[in-house]
């Protein structure tokens, strides 16, 4: 076994995209994109069949379809996309983007479309028209029928068995509305009559498309049909206290046929631990939580759904808040005897109405009087708020005074305010200690931001960024503190800059706010660049290593120190420079490992670590080798394996790879090692061959380079088994009966593309006179292929099929072929139609790339029956043959073809109605004329 050396060109991503799930029907659009269409709930498989070298990357990704869905917000990377059960919103264009790095990405994209049918709902309507001239009434009733559906739908009416078509009586009228684009039918019943009252059945049909059955739902209209009615037995607003059970109870007073009932809370769910039982909904240990509107709804599809509401109020008193407000008509923020003053008491109430004050003074009851002004609400502050005003200011109205707030009919723990007025009681201010700003922390610490509150009381400390628009470590634009201390877990280099506390209004004075500056220093190690990089370097070559620093603070002075593993190289200071090298003249065997350089300040240090290594890159496995597999055993075949090595010359010269290979089911790998001689050049193309592999097993191959320094990385790859198109010659047969057409592909370079069609599936609107009537064997479920040369087709328009390519065996893996062996390609035409253009065969060799010899031609109209075609071919390497369909000058010009075949050997008996092409030599031919001449002499002589 050798090692073989071939330059190639390195080749951009090429893909194309295949399908192997349950597709009920492809089709072309567009020429280039495809259509995939699936029925709902069945599985997706698209494959991206990709060439290139190195070998690309895959990437599937998906735009909108019926909802926004990008595969989950990600993308899938590999060759397969599957999706099992697949549902209406997962329908839309699926891309698959192949990339090496090589010229621009390759991206075919097909579109998938889910087809569904959802049961049909039917809903009645009724009018009542009155004349009072003629004194009658008119009743018309509309049945309204809908579907879900994808395709559209169709729909069709019966009343019991009869169907119900416009026209077919008068008093019934079917018609579309127009703003719902064909999603609807409605069935008018004008001036109901006694016969109308009867069983409907609306039918909604997708025409069977992808196997989807039609569905239907049946309507008894009666003279009792009657939209629902229901009646709510409890009271609107139902008030409870926490902790309380609520029933709620709905009853249906009317309505035929029978209505469902539900309950529905505001826009939400019910709260989990509701209780449903028939009529009635029980919410227990109700909580303000679950407070809200709570709606009892009817339906019958009859009229408009019933619906009645109560709301549901649930008792709680909450955030109580005082403040202070000093004589507004004077400008001054204290307290002064002989002023006024005024304490204000804030509370929320649910619900507010029962909302009840009561004032204290030192534990006793406060009356309103003349210099004691108690009022309930203030209209220029929030509802829920009690105010004390303390006219003319004595001392002996120094005290506590306590704000009372609770509900009527009780049932909530009241919430008590204290309030104390003396000479103590002072505005706030605010300080932050000398040594708390500009406070210096590092990253990762836990700091306490600080400002000293003086006053009496002391008021709620709100705490802001005031350096920029951003909210605090919470994630909230202000933080309360009520001791004035500002705690920082985890600190970051984000969170420095200048922090504002500031007094609230509440539990204080209603003055205006004091505040306070206090500075943030974060100190953080170096961040430098690169963190970690792989140097591959060849001994006796030099190099260089550079760090740099990105962000440090503090940033002016900063050390740094490079080592060899444990080992010092240099140390030295970073003044004006942001980075530092370090140079190695010529690489020696103990120059070879991790080196790192520290750049440091007071806060740390960063580190850049580079790993320098002898170790050679990846080989690169080259997966698009033409023919890659042969057999010339009954048991065993080859296989031609073939990479080339990713940079090679990086590093010192790769002495061998070492190949390991196992089957795929085995635990064992036997290796080799396979030397290399020369120097490998960039892009250079390596051949192996391996032998004996035993059929059909696969085999998990490894490969690794080798070279003074030792192994370097290894590649990985899997060789699967595939059994030859053409297993042997004389076997290939096909008769399009098949959905894969035994692998025949379209052309894509032509104008359109040849169908596979049989006459039992036939469009009843096919073009007569031409085409046939059934397959080559006069089966009409049998199956054959054709060109469609019905509009939008012109005249000249090419579709070429395809046949799978076919390999030509060498006697050995490594000889070539001495002999061009002979072959017989048969097929059967059918070229009926007055305007019948041409049908062509090309032999495509892979070794004269571009050039497609004819073999075969046939022009014109040849009847209304199948012929067969025979022609010998003597291809010298792997080959395809192309069967070209070329539209004549009209309608009625379909080409068709079945049974192709291709079998070893010289074709018998060539039928004389076809006009052959031979690729026989001229020599041969001189030769027949001569015995054709010997033969008429010989008769003239016997005559």
């Amino acid at each position: 076994i050798s090692l073989f050396h071939f330059f190639p060109n390195a080749a951009p991503p090429n893909v194309r995209i295949i399908h192997s799930g349950h597709a009920c029907n492809i089709e072309e659009e567009h020429y280039t994109e495809r259509v995939y269409t699936i029925r709902e709930g069945e599985t997706l498989e698209l494959t991206c069949l990709v060439s290139g070298h190195p070998r690309p990357q895959i990437r599937w990704t998906k735009t909108a379809g019926s909802a926004t869905d990008r595969i989950q917000d990600s993308s899938v990377f590999n060759e397969t996309l599957r999706i099992t059960r697949i549902q209406r919103h997962q329908g839309g264009r699926y891309y698959c983007k192949a990339e090496n790095g090589l010229g621009t990405p390759a991206i075919k994209s097909i579109r998938v479309d889910v087809y569904y049918l959802d049961d049909p709902i039917v809903t009645v309507h009724q009018s009542i028209g009155e004349a009072k001239e003629q004194f009658y009434y008119e009743r018309t009733v509309f049945l309204r029928c809908a579907a879900n559906s994808n395709p559209p739908v169709r729909y069709s009416w019966r009343r019991g068995r009869e169907f119900l078509s416009q026209g077919s009586d008068k008093g019934v009228e079917i018609y579309e509305p127009f703003f719902t684009q064909g999603e609807t039918k409605i069935l008018k019943l004008k001036n109901l009559r006694p016969q109308d009252y009867a069983n409907y059945t609306c039918t909604a049909s997708v025409r069977n498309v992808c196997g989807i059955p039609d569905k239907s739902v049946l309507f008894r209209l009666t003279n009792k049909t009657a939209s629902p009615t229901i009646k709510l037995l409890v009271e609107d607003p139902i008030v409870a206290n926490p902790g309380q059970t609520v029933i709620l109870v709905c009853i249906i007073s009317g309505g035929e046929p029978t209505p469902s009932l539900t309950w529905v809370r505001n826009t939400e769910e019910l709260p989990k631990k509701s209780i449903l039982k028939s009529e009635t909904l029980t919410i227990p240990a109700i909580s303000t939580e679950d407070a809200g509107v709570y709606s009892c709804v009817a339906s019958n599809n009859v009229g408009n759904p019933a619906k009645k509401s109560t709301n549901i109020v649930v008792r709680a008193l909450k955030k109580g808040r005082f403040w202070i407000t000093p004589d507004p008509y004077h400008n001054d923020d204290n307290i002064q005897i002989g002023r006024e003053v005024k304490i204000s008491c804030q509370v929320e109430a649910t619900p507010p109405e029962e909302l009840m004050f009561s004032w204290l003074k030192n534990g006793r009851p406060l009356r309103s009087s003349e210099r004691m002004v108690i009022t309930q609400t203030d209209p220029d502050v929030a509802p829920g708020t009690t105010n004390l005003d303390i006219i003319d200011l004595k001392f002996t109205d120094f005290g506590t005074y306590t704000c009372v707030a609770s509900l009527k009919n009780g049932g909530i723990p009241e919430i008590s305010i204290d309030v104390n007025i003396s000479s103590t009681t002072v505005p706030p201010n605010l300080t932050v200690p000398r040594e708390k700003s500009p406070l210096v922390t590092q990253e990762g610490d836990t700091v306490d931001l600080q400002c000293l509150v003086s006053g009496k009381p002391k008021p709620i400390i709100l705490w802001s960024r005031a350096d920029k628009e951003a909210p605090m470590p919470d994630g909230n634009m202000q933080t309360e503190s009520y001791d004035g201390v500002l705690r920082i877990v985890n600190v970051s280099r984000e969170m420095a800059g200048t922090y504002r506390c500031q007094t609230s209004q509440y539990n204080g004075f209603n003055v205006k706010p004091r505040e306070a500056i206090v500075e943030l220093i974060v100190l953080y190690p170096p961040t430098v660049e690169p963190v970690y990089t792989e140097i591959r370097q060849g001994l006796g070559r030099p190099f260089s290593l550079s760090c740099r620093v990105l962000r440090a603070h503090p940033s002016k002075v900063l050390d740094y120190e490079w080592k060899l593993g444990t080992r010092l190289l240099t140390v030295g200071q970073l003044d004006t420079r942001d980075e530092t090298e370090y140079h190695v003249r010529a690489l020696n065997r103990e120059g070879y490992g991790a080196y790192t350089c520290d750049i440091k300040n007071e806060a740390g240090a960063g580190r850049c670590t580079f790993l320098v290594t002898g170790k050679a890159y990846v080989p690169e496995f080259y997966y698009d080798t033409y023919s890659a597999q042969w057999q010339n055993k009954p048991r065993v075949y080859g296989f031609k394996l073939q990479w080339t090595q990713m940079n090679p010359n990086a590093v010192d010269r790769i002495m061998a790879y070492r190949l390991g290979i196992k089957q795929v089911s085995e635990s064992r790998w036997w290796e080799q090692e396979i030397p290399v001689e020369d120097n490998i050049q960039k892009g250079e193309l390596l051949t192996y061959n391996l032998t004996e592999l035993i059929k059909p097993e696969a085999y998990q191959v490894r490969l690794t380079p080798i070279t003074r320094f030792g192994e370097g990385d290894s590649t990985e790859r899997i060789i699967c088994y595939s059994a030859p198109v053409n297993p042997p010659w004389s076997k290939f047969h096909c008769g399009f009966d098949e959905d894969t057409i035994c692998m025949f592909t379209q052309d894509k370079t032509e104008e359109f593309d040849w169908t596979r069609h049989s006459a039992a599936s036939r469009d009843t609107k096919y073009t007569p006179n031409t085409g046939p009537s059934s397959d080559r064997t006069g089966s009409k479920q049998g199956f054959y292929m054709y060109i469609e040369t019905s509009r939008p087709r012109l005249e000249g328009d090419k579709a070429r099929l395809l046949t799978p390519s076919f390999n030509v065996a060498p006697k050995n893996p490594y000889g070539n072929v001495a002999t061009n062996p002979t072959y017989c390609f048969s097929f059967y035409y059918h070229m009926y139609g007055k305007h019948i253009g041409t049908l062509n065969v090309y032999l495509r060799q892979k070794s004269q790339t571009g050039q497609d010899t004819s073999v075969w031609t046939l022009s014109g109209n040849q009847g209304d029956r199948w012929r067969q075609a025979r022609v010998n071919i003597n291809p010298t390497s792997s080959f395809q043959m192309v069967l070209e369909g070329i539209r004549g000058s009209g309608i009625e010009g379909d080409i068709a073809v079945d049974d192709v075949a291709i079998e070893e050997g010289e074709c018998r008996d060539p039928p004389p109605s076809s006009n052959i092409r031979s690729l026989a030599s001229p020599a041969a031919v001189h030769i027949w004329q001569l015995w054709l001449t010997l033969l008429l002499v010989l008769v003239g002589l016997r005559r």
